[in-house]
């Protein structure tokens, strides 16, 4: 390649000063030298000329200041993708700045709010570089019962009403099913994105029952039906009474098709094992560990994670094409419904002025370094969570 670029410096000028019939042999000698082809070769000889030297760079848009700003918020957001940032920008850097955490000036805050994704993707790429069994549950439930329930699959949640939920469990087992073990009741509101994750000591029913009555006594909408995969702890008689008694519709999804359940499924990844990850969790101590943790990821995922939704979905023989609607939070995605009443509105529009996305955040590293105790050695840890700075210094330390 330098040989070849020598010999572009060496007759470019020659080629470029000739007449027709010059540059004619000296295309095809230089072809047939370098294996160019004929119109690359044309290209090169006439671009050989040198650029002008002083040529003023490019100002640069987004400085140190903008990036640094833009890793902060990143991490306050839990290194979410660019698409959901730019939409939680606007919510976190407001939050951040209320409980003073930041104070951007007019121009870099300016520059932060207009970044496009593609930009903010480019921005934070050195820092990601730098930070870098599943089984069938046997049968055994009552047949008839089962039967009794109605199934709804995933193209029966169009145009819903906040207030159905997909529920399902995560185990947290370490890849070990033998004994008991803590198990996550996942609740997802199919309309807004709403999330709620009770932390059970077992896989028992009447523990489903006290879980669904703690969510119900914290969501700030009514509960109006429950979709269930054929899991043995959601089909059975108590806690299809208990639906029956507080009349609330009760579904189920088709055996072994998870895409009935696509939205708690999501959910189970991108907010449990996010936030649990997939260690053993065992014992009293440890359920109150995890429901700590839930306690404070309820709020921050809801008020300040935005996630996408499924607006329209085309498909043109084996080529399916999926649109989706701007990112939302749950708690924007609530307000827009118009499903809540005026006081709801208020009720939730304060709870949300009070919420700081860092102290969120620092909390729940703290809950996150207990339980990852918990996971190491079986039992509650020895020490006290090292996470326990003050904000001031988890700000800086982001």
């Amino acid at each position: 390649m330098a040989t070849r670029k020598e010999l572009i410096e060496g007759i470019g000028h020659r080629y470029r000063a000739g007449n027709r019939k010059e540059k004619q042999q000296i295309l095809y000698e230089f072809t047939q030298v370098t294996g160019y082809h004929r119109k690359h070769a044309i290209r090169a000889l006439n671009g050989a000329v040198a650029k002008a030297a002083g040529q003023r760079k490019r100002d640069r848009v987004y400085d140190e200041a903008v990036h640094r700003a833009l890793i902060v918020v990143w991490e306050v957001a839990d290194r979410i993708c660019s698409k959901r940032l730019k939409a939680a920008l606007p919510l976190l850097i407001v939050a951040m700045e209320r409980h003073g955490h930041l104070a951007l000036d007019a121009s870099v805050r300016q520059r932060l709010l207009v970044m496009s994704a593609a930009t903010i993707d480019r921005l934070l790429e050195p820092t990601r570089r730098e930070g870098v069994s599943q089984r069938r549950r046997r049968g055994g439930i009552n047949s008839a019962l089962r039967k009794s329930i109605p199934i709804r699959t995933f193209a029966d949640w169009k145009d819903v009403q906040p207030g159905h939920f997909e529920i399902d469990f995560v185990e947290h087992c370490g890849g070990i099913t033998e004994g008991t073990f803590v198990h996550s009741l996942v609740l997802t509101d199919v309309a807004s994105g709403w999330t709620e994750c009770v932390a059970l000591p077992a896989r028992e029913q009447t523990l489903v029952i006290e879980g669904f009555a703690k969510v119900r006594a914290e969501l700030p909408f009514p509960i109006r039906s429950f979709n269930s995969d054929n899991d043995s702890a959601f089909i059975n008689d108590t806690v299809v009474d208990f639906c029956r008694v507080q009349q609330l519709q009760f579904t189920r999804a088709r055996p072994y098709r998870k895409n009935d359940q696509a939205w708690v499924e999501q959910k189970n990844g991108s907010v449990v094992r996010r936030l649990v990850g997939y260690g053993r969790l065992q014992g009293r101590a440890a359920t109150l560990a995890l429901a700590r943790l839930y306690a404070v990821a309820r709020l921050y995922v809801n008020f300040f994670q935005p996630s996408f939704k499924l607006k329209s979905k085309t498909r043109d023989g084996a080529h399916v094409t999926k649109r989706y609607a701007a990112p939302l939070t749950p708690y924007e995605r609530l307000l827009a419904s118009g499903c809540l009443d005026e006081a709801s509105t208020v009720q939730l529009t304060e709870q949300f002025l009070t919420l700081d996305p860092v102290a969120l955040l620092h909390a729940i590293r703290t809950a996150q370094e207990a339980l990852a105790g918990f996971a190491a050695t079986g039992s509650a840890p020895s020490r006290a969570p090292g996470n326990s700075q003050d904000i001031d210094t988890f700000v800086h330390g982001l």
